[in-house]
């Protein structure tokens, strides 16, 4: 079995991945409708959204499959976001890749699967939209254009959720993405019993500038301090723009 190699951008993909805060929140229809689209249109037993996080690939939409994560050192996803196209495996019991991979020798018995790269405005690869079926298949290009637009549909909802969690002018997370990941750091320092600390920054006489220069250089500050807290922060501290 061969393991997925580790992507170039790999820190900046989590850190993207992460910002949406969606890894382990409940099924939302927006992506259950997707995946029951793709399991119909072609007629498999399983429809994902898959999002590859660092040890795990973790599914926000599932079809036809019980699991709600896998590792991701025995993923097809993992390999499927190295690329651009389409991931395609016609047999997965005749690849020396996965030939002996517990997926396919153990439930779900995996030998067909294709999965589309989910990509972030970024240029980020979060996941992919993915079917499986227990029987070997070919995939044709009329297939190919389905399944890219149905995954086009997919980014174009983990567009919105982004959106919707980061600050427009400084990228960084507004109040929203603040209270979610907050909230969800607390809990964890407080089940591992780890101390936290809590700080707010102001900018001293930011209005002035705004007074004195207008508000397209007002804009330039808070873009420059958001980038300086991007570069100075720990992967694991959580900052926000929550003013307005």
């Amino acid at each position: 079995m061969k393991k997925p190699e580790i992507a170039q951008d790999e820190q900046v993909r989590l850190e993207t991945l992460r910002s949406l805060s969606i890894l382990d929140t409940p099924p939302e229809e927006r992506f259950d409708r997707l995946t029951r689209m793709a399991k119909r249109l072609f007629g498999v037993p399983i429809a994902l959204v898959s999002l590859v996080d660092q040890n795990r690939q973790w599914f926000k939409s599932c079809v036809g499959l019980e699991l709600s994560e896998t590792s991701r050192d025995i993923s097809f996803c993992g390999h499927a976001i190295l690329g651009n196209e389409i991931f395609i495996i016609p047999n997965a019991i005749e690849d020396t890749r996965f030939a002996d991979n517990p997926l396919v020798m153990d439930e779900p018995h995996i030998r067909f699967y294709a999965g589309c790269p989910l990509t972030a405005p970024d240029g980020s690869k979060l996941g992919t939209l993915c079917i499986i079926d227990q029987q070997p298949r070919s995939f044709g290009n009329e297939d190919l254009d389905v399944l890219k637009d149905l995954a086009s549909m997919v980014e174009r909802e983990l567009a919105a959720v982004q959106l919707a969690t980061l600050d427009e002018l400084t990228n960084i997370s507004n109040r929203r993405g603040f209270m979610l990941l907050a909230q969800h750091s607390l809990k964890t320092c407080a089940r591992q019993k780890i101390p936290a600390a809590l700080v707010f920054l102001d900018l001293d006489k930011f209005k002035p500038i705004n007074d004195k220069f207008g508000h397209a250089e007002g804009d330039r500050a808070l873009i420059t301090f958001a980038s300086q807290m991007k570069s100075i922060f720990r992967d694991s501290d959580v900052f926000a723009r929550v003013g307005g």
